[in-house]
């Protein structure tokens, strides 16, 4: 029989750096370095800071790039607002044009990731089986965002596009844009998407009535608004499933 598995150790909050001072990462013991306890017991064993400290590979003098991360995170407030515009990020020492490259990509593989799985369902129909992706697309974003998903006769995901952008409070959408947008697309059906930077994801009275015009704008072109989907700190609000549409 083979041994049991250690069990994997929990995510922690506090900062190793406390523990082993100003050391270089490489100088601490090898089961406490970032990257070597990320390829031993996997990402969701390491701390927001830790995982960021692997992105950025090292810090500065007297400041590692554990501390690194944290002093981000503390500047941006939260991980979601440091991830929601990382081209402009916190400036913090030792974080230069490379680093913030590193962060970038890899927010942008996860969403492409997240897009992939959602392109290979065989048609999507249920607000859920988009919901994740949108959130991912705009949940973090400090100011409010329009998107679609167009979709074609089968309702296969043709193309994601932000066609809006507005201030923390609001966005104007112009139907004729969006109109333009599902034609340039071919789309067939289309999944309309905004968030609510304040966190909160209810449908308000203006969301309810950009959405009569825009169903009521596809639909002279035969062209047929699935859902409206607000996205805020929680569950995405599914305005269909609410009969808003």
């Amino acid at each position: 029989m083979k041994p049991a598995s250690p069990l994997r150790p929990p995510v922690r909050d506090g900062d190793p750096s406390a523990t082993f001072g100003p050391r270089p990462i490489p100088q601490w013991p090898e089961g406490e370095r970032p990257r070597e306890r990320l390829l031993r017991h996997g990402a969701a064993a390491l701390s927001d800071a830790e995982l960021i400290a692997v992105l950025l590979g090292n810090g500065t003098a007297g400041h590692d790039a554990v501390a690194t991360g944290r002093t981000l995170l503390s500047k941006a407030g939260s991980l979601g607002r440091l991830l929601a515009d990382p081209d402009h990020m916190p400036a913090v020492r030792g974080v230069g044009p490379a680093k913030r490259a590193r962060i970038v990509a890899a927010l942008e593989l996860a969403r492409r990731s997240l897009g992939e799985g959602l392109t290979e369902l065989p048609r999507v129909d249920n607000p859920a089986d988009s919901a994740d992706y949108l959130k991912a697309r705009l949940c973090h974003l400090p100011y409010e965002a329009f998107a679609c998903l167009f979709l074609d006769a089968r309702h296969r995901i043709l193309a994601y596009e932000e066609l809006f952008r507005g201030t923390i409070d609001a966005a104007s959408v112009y139907p004729r844009e969006v109109v333009r947008a599902c034609l340039r697309h071919h789309a067939c059906a289309v999944i309309l998407a905004h968030n609510h930077p304040s966190g909160v994801a209810e449908p308000s009275r203006a969301d309810r009535e950009i959405t009569r015009v825009l169903v009521d704008a596809l639909r002279l072109i035969d062209i047929r608004v699935l859902d409206h989907v607000v996205i805020g700190r929680g569950e995405p609000v599914s305005m269909a499933e609410r009969g808003l549409l």
